[in-house]
């Protein structure tokens, strides 16, 4: 018994160690060739209202129910978007901290539920003549706790499929105006 133990031990340990040398930061990063100008794409990433964000946001339609408030400007920096919703969607703030017209958007994203963290996500539009190069990146730190999650949930293709919506939507809506 005192040998199964051992080996139990061992190979807790080896994992905490592990995990101990997994990266302590993350970044998800998605980009997609719109045919518009960045004047025309812009505004849709300044804007958290229905009017822009709304229109495209891969997870406005995962809660009929969910709740938003907006305060702030209406759109560009300092304006706020928080919600709360079901399991799907949970519940979060986003904050435009730097906008920077035409070219970038920086946000603040504080998730609060399910898992509480904080992450920076950045857009930028690229002018490449006839149409425009749009990157969209998150990145964050992974607490000890994150880092196991991460061992056995793929963050980058879960979210990345996410933004890889959420991109093609705003390339439609984009290239249609």
């Amino acid at each position: 018994m005192s040998n199964i133990l051992l080996v139990i031990a061992i190979i807790l340990i080896a994992f905490l160690v592990f995990v101990s040398t997994r990266p302590n930061s993350f970044t998800i990063k998605r980009h997609i060739a719109i045919k518009a100008k960045p004047d025309a794409i812009y505004p849709l990433l300044t804007s958290f209202h229905p009017d822009g964000w709304g229109k495209w946001s891969p997870w406005e339609g995962l809660d009929p129910e969910m709740k938003r408030t907006f305060s702030g400007p209406h759109d560009g920096e300092g304006a706020v978007y928080e919600w709360e919703g079901n399991k799907k969607v949970g519940a979060g703030r986003m904050e435009i901290q730097h906008a920077d017209a035409p070219m970038a958007v920086d946000i603040r994203l504080d998730f609060l539920r399910p898992m509480k963290a904080t992450n920076a996500t950045e857009f930028r539009i690229i002018d490449e003549g006839n149409e425009s190069m749009v990157t969209w990146c998150m990145k964050g730190s992974l607490s000890f706790v994150a880092k196991i999650f991460h061992l056995f949930m793929d963050m980058d293709k879960i979210v990345g499929a996410d933004f890889e919506r959420g991109l093609a939507k705003l390339k439609a809506l984009a290239e249609a105006r």
